[in-house]
């Protein structure tokens, strides 16, 4: 039987989201929420344990963040079905962008990373 690396079999998608209400332009808070969906192509179901972010802001500004599963969850997500979360980041500047990556375990306790592809966070209209 071939070997297929599961990292290869998960995919990753984002949809991003600026939130007026909670920013400070005054104070450089500016708040995004971002939706991820996780989906499972693998035959097995494989459990996320852990993340690890890099978020960079406008000022090259270079925050790590790692932690168990994601919002308070490590949650299985069966053989070729989805998961979807949704969480947010704080910067200090209008414009930023984040990758990482989640740490899985397959059924069979085979550990891997499945990268999280970079996106970008933006003020609507933050170039004037």
């Amino acid at each position: 039987m071939d070997h297929l690396d599961p990292s290869t079999l998960i995919k990753i998608e984002i949809a991003t989201r600026f939130l007026p209400n909670q920013s400070d332009a005054e104070s450089h808070r500016f708040v995004f929420s971002y939706e991820i969906t996780i989906t499972n192509e693998n035959n097995q179901a494989v459990k996320l344990l852990s993340r690890r972010w890099v978020v960079t802001d406008g000022n090259e500004h270079v925050q790590e963040i790692e932690g168990e599963g994601v919002v308070g969850e490590q949650p299985v997500i069966p053989a070729h079905d989805s998961y979807k979360y949704t969480s947010g980041t704080v910067l200090a500047t209008r414009v930023g962008s984040m990758f990482g990556h989640y740490t899985m375990e397959t059924a069979e306790g085979e550990r891997f990373n499945a990268p999280i592809p970079a996106f970008t966070l933006a003020q609507p209209n933050a170039l004037h």
